[in-house]
């Protein structure tokens, strides 16, 4: 994994309200600061379809459009913006290093925003075959499918993305969608000649021995199919905190809820919660907002060694 010596003041996981709003507060504070989002199309506001509530807002907009605008906001001030996945981190010295699949990026600081659409195993054969033919990173695992036919299971765009991506890679890429539609209706990823989409099926169990080697998949007529393949990834969401990243870095609540006061601060040193991986009560974009907020003044306290937080006022 190539190391960059790029020492960045503040580094946040996740491209969500929290996140770009820490993004913003943190650049606006003339902070070195980048965003590392999984996915620009992924996240609880990425999928709402219209937004009305949001202060400020004249008219109804999507939760895209909104998310496109705190991430021009935060881009605008100087943040940097990455599509990446984090697969790992080390946070215990002074110097905080976050790896994904292509970097590890080391900042003073990290922001962790990733949200709670993460979810537990819940396909028969899931957590059996994990790291053994089910996976959920293409950009992660799809050069171990060479040649081989895999499977992506989910219906939204990042699903949809995954699958063109492992199109590259596999002879045959099957997409389950659990609803007659997909939530896009074009995409480019969907011309690949290898990619085949199977609409309104659930897959019931993934099957092998010593790796995945079938499929089970339920249809639209309750007919049961087996359809061979040797990778199965998985693009369902659920509502649990996403932290299955920090591989024990970090103390969590017996919910695995990121643990923060009301200043946003962990127990450890130099990193920051916010929004709903802290599993807050209330469940709002604005309410992640104001998280971020508040966690990028904590950070920029922290690091000028500030007894009291700066304001930010335009």
């Amino acid at each position: 994994m190539p190391d960059s010596d790029e020492l960045y003041d503040v580094v946040i996981i996740g491209g969500g309200p929290a996140g770009l709003t820490a993004a913003q507060y943190a650049s606006r504070s003339k902070l070195k600061t980048v965003v590392l989002d999984k996915s620009a199309t992924a996240g609880a506001l990425a999928y709402a379809s219209s937004i009305e509530n949001y202060p400020g807002l004249t008219s109804p907009i999507s939760g895209k459009e909104l998310l496109n605008i705190f991430r021009e906001q935060a881009i605008r001030f100087g943040a940097e913006y990455k599509e990446a996945q984090v697969v790992g981190v080390k946070l215990d010295g002074e110097i905080k290093e976050v790896y994904t699949m292509g970097s590890a990026y080391k900042g003073k600081a990290v922001v962790i925003a990733t949200g709670s659409m993460g979810r537990k195993p819940t396909i028969k054969g899931e957590a059996e075959f994990l790291g053994r033919g089910v996976s959920y990173c293409a950009v992660c695992d799809a050069a171990f499918f060479k040649g081989k036919a895999v499977c992506v299971v989910g219906n939204s765009e990042e699903a949809v993305k995954e699958a063109g991506y492992l199109s590259r890679f596999a002879e045959a890429v099957y997409l389950i969608s659990p609803t007659p539609k997909l939530k896009v209706e074009s995409h480019p990823a969907l011309d690949a000649p290898n990619l085949r989409v199977i609409p309104e099926s659930i897959v019931d169990s993934i099957e092998g021995t010593e790796t995945v080697e079938k499929i089970t998949i339920t249809g639209p007529r309750k007919n049961e199919t087996e359809i061979l393949l040797s990778g199965v990834f998985v693009y369902i969401h659920g509502s649990r905190p996403v932290v299955d990243f920090l591989y024990g870095a970090m103390p969590l609540t017996e919910a695995e809820c990121l643990e923060t006061n009301r200043m946003m601060e962990t127990p450890v040193r130099g990193v920051f919660g916010a929004g709903d991986v802290s599993c807050t009560e209330v469940r709002q974009v604005v309410t992640a907002v104001s998280n971020g907020c508040v966690a990028a003044l904590s950070a920029e306290k922290y690091l000028h060694h500030r007894g009291r937080r700066r304001y930010d006022w335009g």
